[in-house]
């Protein structure tokens, strides 16, 4: 399916759930979903979920790592279901808060006295604001893994309250990020606990995707269920917050995992595995849906391209293309259902027999024409993360995040199964 026709479903999709007369289901759901599209100018992943009384979709960034929901409260938010969260309420301890404060230009959504603040993050510029707590009614689908399915909704539903100047670097009407994070005040843990479904979820991104709430299946035609070949590896807590405003003892709500080694064509890349460890909150390796590339330390970019460029020795290079530090000539290359046939890239885990691996579709970029490029950047020395996982290495690649056993379950690249993220079949059943 391409972009353009992704783009209409999905509008079309929530012209249903916010026009739709149909009743929000009486019975328990088995899972919830939201679609994904690919912003085109930004590569950001969107999502819509629909806010408040009367209910309106509001278009949102992806942040797999972001603490909580945050929406642009400055303008244009109306909604008679909108309380903030008071001092001293049982809202403000499940979201951890340290402060409170008095607004004198309200009350209005955003601004309220004695109410408690949290520190809404945009990871694509790396700040923050402050931000007023406070619930609403969020709506979205029901789902039997297959095709959504009826409405259902949450009153209690927490975010914060972000100003407009956050918005900047997000995709043109995006109006703030869904946080997917581990934590209290995530999305997930908040469906979790609001509809009774299983505290996992699962995201699939392509050139459209998919999110699901709750347990598997998952299934995306013709007929294939991803929950059934995936490979499983632990999930780790750093214990300092990575992103935004951050406070001592306050762990982070982005996913780690355990990398212990990188291998191209079965052979180990040469690299300081100290990096690979945190340590005090740095180092380690996480898992990022802002990030458009695999960014590594410098010494393991210096390293693994210095071992990717040998393993392909036969295939010539031609000037780097920025951001990019190795680039070859493509046009002796053949095409195959995972890319281009280039050398396998393997991000060894907790032990040699379960490993992450990439084909040529995640680890090179067409950047022109007869022209790939290896599709990692250098983070720079000393970065706070040794190894941060970028879109273009996890697109259609289904990962599934299980909060309660700390386990990602992993796809590696859908092709394989003559399927993609984009698969997902979001034709509402009769």
């Amino acid at each position: 399916m391409g972009l353009l026709s992704s783009v209409i479903s999905i509008c079309v999709l929530f012209f249903l759930i916010t026009s739709s007369t149909a009743k929000t289901s009486p019975s328990k759901p088995h899972a919830l979903v939201l679609p994904l599209a690919k912003d085109a100018s930004t590569g950001q992943y969107i999502t819509h979920i629909s806010r408040g009384t009367p209910s309106v979709p509001v278009k949102l960034t992806v942040d797999l790592g972001g603490r909580s929901l945050w929406v642009d409260c400055d303008q244009g938010y109306v909604s008679s279901s909108y309380k903030p969260a008071h001092c001293g309420s049982a809202q403000c301890s499940l979201a951890d808060f340290h402060s409170c404060w008095d607004c004198f230009n309200g009350p209005k959504p955003g601004c309220n006295n004695n109410t408690c603040l949290l520190f809404p993050y945009n990871a694509v510029t790396q700040s923050s604001t402050i931000g007023e707590l406070a619930q609403d009614v969020v709506s979205l689908q029901s789902t039997d893994g297959s095709n959504p399915g009826q409405i259902v909704s949450s009153s209690k539903a927490l975010f914060a309250c972000g100003s407009t100047s956050l918005l900047e670097g997000l995709a043109n009407g995006v109006k703030g990020i869904a946080g997917l994070g581990r934590g209290k005040v995530g999305l997930p843990s908040q469906l979790a606990s609001a509809f009774s479904i299983k505290r996992k979820f699962a995201i699939c991104p392509g050139s459209s995707g998919v999110i699901f709430f709750g347990d598997s299946p998952y299934n995306f035609l013709p007929g294939k269920d991803i929950s059934k070949s995936l490979t499983y590896t632990p999930l780790f807590i750093n214990p300092v917050r990575t992103g935004g405003t951050s406070f001592e003892g306050e762990p982070s709500a982005e996913y780690f995992i355990g990398v212990k080694s990188i291998k191209i064509n079965g052979k180990p890349v040469s690299i300081n595995s100290t990096l690979l460890t945190i340590k005090e909150g740095n180092g380690g390796t996480k898992i990022s849906t802002v990030d458009p590339y695999t960014k590594l330390e410098t010494s393991i970019y210096n390293a693994f391209t210095k071992a990717f460029v040998k393993a392909f020795a036969g295939v010539p290079r031609v000037k780097a293309v920025p951001p990019f530090g190795a680039c070859f000539n493509s046009s002796n290359l053949p095409s195959t259902r995972v890319g281009p046939p280039v050398p396998t890239i393997d991000f060894v885990l907790q032990s040699k027999t379960v490993f992450w691996r990439m084909f040529g579709v995640n680890s090179m970029v067409p950047v022109k024409e007869d022209v790939l490029c290896l599709g990692f950047v250098d983070g720079g020395v000393e970065p706070r993360t040794s190894i941060v996982t970028g879109v273009h290495q996890i697109e259609d690649n289904l990962l599934q995040f299980d909060l309660a056993r700390s386990v990602l379950g992993f796809s590696s690249t859908l092709l394989f199964q003559q399927t993609t993220c984009s698969n997902f079949n979001f034709t509402i059943k009769a």
